[in-house]
């Protein structure tokens, strides 16, 4: 037990100083904490003599940092569950339609191509042979996702919460992810049923608890939030928590993971603000808490010595799928709805953050034995890219239209002084 707490303060520790460097960049802290997390694992602190990473996080005291990162990442589903704005789409709908299907299917065909390309090599995993369909559809799933934390940080960061591109960028990442986890709990039934008889009944017991959620929980939910005195005590908090890991745990007996039954649970809570004052706050700090321990736990599964000569080049070809495939599914349908390439890039550049969604998702296939510890660590690579890459670019972009703007001021003074002056 002294070792896991020793683990936990250097995960802790380490997590910390990474994302206080990433900010010092201007990158989201998230680039640090994944950063961070393969730094203490065999890929970099494995190097050193003494394997370290074995004394440091030894087999016995993983299973207990993973179930600390677990309870970490089933309170981040449930905020980011809470966190969701349907409303976000008021007005927009049409002319957000387009772009929305391109920003899915884009990236879904491109990953599923490009599974389906490397499917002779990565299709089988701790010497059993996966489905084809599930690992292509795995793969799709897995570059159509869009980090709708990270992204909204970066909109407040580069102060685009205002604009146009902004907006809708926060519109269609909540949109992809809904749509991106429906479609990898499909990919998980399909993984870990037994049998067609056995995948029919979880689908069954899938609409049953949809179902209830939305017609019995959802409303008795309601009624209580109407009964909240004007300050409500912290069993608000105990109360959500329960629910959040009550659902979890009923969508890891239905077959369709627990990560699921916390994001729904936070979709079907009431947005009331004394509701969200007295639990989500505590809620998401104590997540913000213990997510560094799901980014070590990830980290040591991620081992890029691991990478051949192969592997690098399937690593490039997944990164450059993963940004043509959202970036550009997303620029250019927005260029041809009507917006500027300046807004259409910015939009896309903001679509194509992954972060901790897309580790959620990978450690998902980890789990479900769809990716081999080569392609994992080239998925995660590719996160890392994909949200290291926005901030710079677009302050490069916004630096550029800005002094574009300043030389046209420039150039109209004259001929404002020209016409006011007196004859």
């Amino acid at each position: 037990m002294t070792t896991v707490i020793g683990g936990i303060a250097l995960a802790l520790l380490v997590g910390v100083g990474f994302a206080a460097a990433a900010r010092r960049i201007r990158q989201p802290a998230v680039v640090g904490e994944i950063a961070a997390g393969i730094c203490l694992g065999p890929s970099l602190l494995g190097l050193l003599p003494g394997d370290l990473p074995e004394k440091f996080f030894p087999d016995e005291a993983r299973a207990h940092l993973g179930t600390a990162a677990q309870i970490g990442l089933i309170l981040f589903m449930f905020v980011i569950g809470w966190e969701f704005d349907g409303t976000s789409f008021s007005g927009r709908r049409k002319s957000t339609g387009i772009i929305w299907l391109s920003s899915i299917a884009c990236p879904l065909a491109l990953g599923m191509g490009l599974a389906a390309l490397i499917y002779g090599t990565y299709g089988t995993v701790n010497g059993k042979e996966t489905g084809m369909f599930e690992f292509t559809l795995y793969l799709g799933v897995a570059m159509s996702i869009t980090a709708f934390p990270v992204l909204a940080r970066i909109v407040a960061d580069q102060g685009l919460q205002f604009s146009r591109a902004g907006a809708l960028s926060l519109a269609l990442a909540a949109a992809d992810d809904v749509l991106a986890w429906c479609m990898l709990a499909l990919v998980v039934a399909l993984v870990t049923a037994t049998g067609t008889g056995a995948f029919v009944t979880m689908l069954l017991w899938s609409l049953v608890y949809v179902a209830g959620m939305l017609w019995i929980v959802k409303p008795a939910l309601r009624k209580m939030t109407d009964r909240l005195p004007l300050t409500p005590g912290p069993q608000i908090m105990v109360i959500a928590a329960c629910g959040a890991f009550g659902s979890a745990w009923l969508t890891s007996e239905i077959g369709i993971h627990a990560i699921f039954g916390a994001f729904f649970f936070g979709l079907v809570m009431p947005r009331d603000r004394r509701l969200m004052q007295s639990a989500f706050g505590p809620m998401e700090s104590a997540s913000k808490l213990l997510l560094p321990l799901f980014f070590v736990v990830t980290g040591l599964s991620v081992d890029l010595t691991t990478i051949t000569g192969q592997g690098l080049l399937v690593m490039l070809a997944v990164i450059a799928v993963a940004c043509v495939g959202k970036l550009g599914g997303v620029a250019i349908p927005a260029r041809l709805t009507g917006m500027n390439w300046r807004d259409a890039t910015v939009l896309g550049l903001l679509m194509n953050t992954r972060g901790l969604t897309e580790l959620v998702i990978l450690n998902v296939g980890l789990q479900l034995g769809l990716l081999t510890v080569e392609l994992f660590s080239a998925m995660v690579i590719m996160a890392l890219v994909t949200t290291a890459m926005a901030a710079p670019l677009l302050s490069a972009l916004l630096a550029r239209q800005n002094e574009r703007a300043h030389e046209e001021l420039l150039k109209s003074r004259p001929a404002v002084s020209a016409i006011s002056s007196p004859k």
